[in-house]
């Protein structure tokens, strides 16, 4: 095998020999001196009475774009978790972009009720939060990777953090875990030598050696941080991505894997001409920019899911190797996904599919008696509020009733458990005045409401799933129309007569980024 080395041609063991990393209190040995190392001595204590809990997500990740739905894409270990447990298909973000989607994750609530309606801040403590409640029901609870809260080492209850944040600096002085650990093993190289930035949606290869990429760095911290744990309490560790978000970046071994892959090409609505014609800039939200630099972004972006799966794959065995798995409720999921030029759309904070539909898959412990066989598919609608009373479940921790969240155990448990008829998801305006929207779906109709100028759109998921043709208008549709209007209506009313009057939807020309419940001002 070939020395892997720097690009200054320096040995990468030179550069990784006892470097140890600290945070709050807890020390890890540097995940690559230690990838192949378990710790067998706390195993047996590893045979808590509670069942582990482990959430690995991904940032800007499509609910298309996992191998058990797209046979293009190249993700076993993954797609292991489904084949263990279940594939939630109608999985949903109630606001596509990463600090809104993450408030709700937090704190199993609905938009309105945590307070963050739009791309804003996460509040620095909320009424509810996973790693607090997880913590004071008995977890030693642990966050690796990237968490997009404010200021940015706020802990929300966990024992400790090492985060990245993308090159991200919001509070004052701030370098990420991941930065400082990069300057110890690459003195003096630019972590950001590919030279494409956040949110653009050009693609290129990695020119760094791939292990010091931010996915190999959260995979092997969290590979070490399961061969090291060796506490009686169960766990609650939290692995966050921050890939397949821009820039689309892979080592090229994992590009090389989509060789001769026939990459899909972005579907166009018949409602979608107006958004073709945008300026072309390198990190514009909307335009046409051609399907061939469209397939290149996919090319990329799936061969950056393949590097997030192989770190995936190190985690589950490592898991398996302390005797954890089997014990353990493993989800995986994302804060919301990426249009990757559907209808002209790029990045996110859209309604549609691309943008809003996420992976979400669930394994759960031996000790869970259930309904449904492992490999099932589940077609109810569920969103990421319903993550926090899943775990306080496993935590045998009661759920507050007035969290919006529901059990997803409850529907392993029982397939015909009830269920809400549909989910809401919203965002407040973004790259245009009138990309400010509230919508509704079941997973086979999808109705969206646009503040800015009370346009409507609906659509047929069952049989259009690219939301090809808005039937909005059409005759046929207007009691689906009537139905849904209805029922926003019903999900808007309890905000008042800004967003329903005299039973009507209002149109709104300014936008509303933080609601009353906002605990931030």
């Amino acid at each position: 095998m070939k020395e892997n080395k720097t690009p200054e041609g320096i040995p990468r063991r030179d550069f990784i020999k006892n470097t140890v990393i600290f945070t709050g209190g807890a020390s890890m040995i540097n995940p690559y001196s230690m990838v192949n190392k378990v710790v067998t001595s706390g195993t047996n204590r590893n045979k808590t009475s509670k069942p582990h809990i482990l959430l690995i997500m991904t940032d800007q990740h499509r609910g298309d774009s996992l191998g058990c739905v797209n046979t293009v894409v190249n993700s076993p270990n993954i797609d292991s978790i489904a084949k263990d447990g279940v594939r939630f298909v109608n999985a949903y973000t109630a606001s596509a972009s990463c600090t809104p989607a993450r408030a709700g994750l937090l704190t199993g609530l609905t938009p309105w009720h945590h307070g963050m309606l739009g791309y804003g801040r996460i509040a620095e403590k909320y009424k509810y939060e996973m790693p607090r409640m997880l913590r004071e029901a008995g977890y030693y609870t642990f966050g690796i990777g990237k968490m997009h809260w404010f200021p940015q080492k706020t802990l929300h209850g966990f024992h400790g953090t090492l985060v990245d944040e993308s090159g991200r600096v919001e509070s004052p002085d701030f370098i990420s875990d991941y930065r400082k650990w990069f300057k110890k093993q690459a003195p003096g190289v630019d972590p950001d030598a590919t030279g494409i930035g956040w949110n653009e949606h050009r693609a290129g290869t990695y020119v760094l050696a791939e292990d010091l990429h931010q996915t190999y760095w959260a995979g092997q911290t969290a590979v070490d941080f399961i061969n090291n744990y060796d506490k009686e309490k169960p766990m609650f560790l939290k692995v966050s991505f921050a890939r397949p978000h821009s820039p689309y970046d892979p080592p090229k071994r994992f590009l090389d894997m989509y060789k001769d892959a026939d990459i899909p090409a972005p579907v166009i609505g018949d409602w979608a001409e107006e958004f073709a014609s945008f300026p072309e800039t390198k990190n514009a939200a909307f335009g046409d920019f051609g399907v061939e630099h469209a397939k290149k972004s996919r090319k990329h972006y799936y061969a950056s899911i393949s590097f997030i799966d192989e770190q995936v794959g190190h985690i589950l065995d490592a898991l398996k190797a302390r005797g954890m798995y089997d014990n353990a409720l493993i989800m995986f999921t994302s804060d919301h996904g990426d249009m990757l030029g559907d209808h002209h759309h790029w990045r996110k904070t859209y309604a549609y599919q691309g943008s809003s539909n996420i992976p979400m898959l669930m394994k759960w412990p031996d000790s869970i008696k259930t309904e449904i066989s492992r490999g099932s598919v589940l077609n109810n609608p569920v969103e990421l509020r319903d993550f926090l009373p899943t775990f306080l479940d496993m935590a045998e921790t009661p759920v507050p009733g007035d969290i919006d969240g529901a059990n997803l155990l409850n529907l392993v448990r029982n397939e015909s458990a009830p269920w809400r008829e549909y989910i809401d998801m919203e965002h407040a305006t973004c790259y245009r005045k009138e990309n400010y929207w509230c919508a509704l779906t079941d997973g086979k109709l999808k109705y969206i409401y646009f503040f800015y100028d009370g346009r409507e759109q609906l659509f047929n998921l069952e049989k259009d799933p690219g939301e090809l043709h808005n039937l909005s208008e059409n005759k046929a549709w207007s009691s689906e129309m009537k139905k849904w209007r209805n029922r926003m209506i019903a999900h808007l009313s309890e905000r008042g007569e800004g967003f329903v009057k005299g039973g009507k939807l209002q149109i709104r020309k300014e936008t509303m980024l933080y609601s009353p419940n906002y605990p931030g001002k």
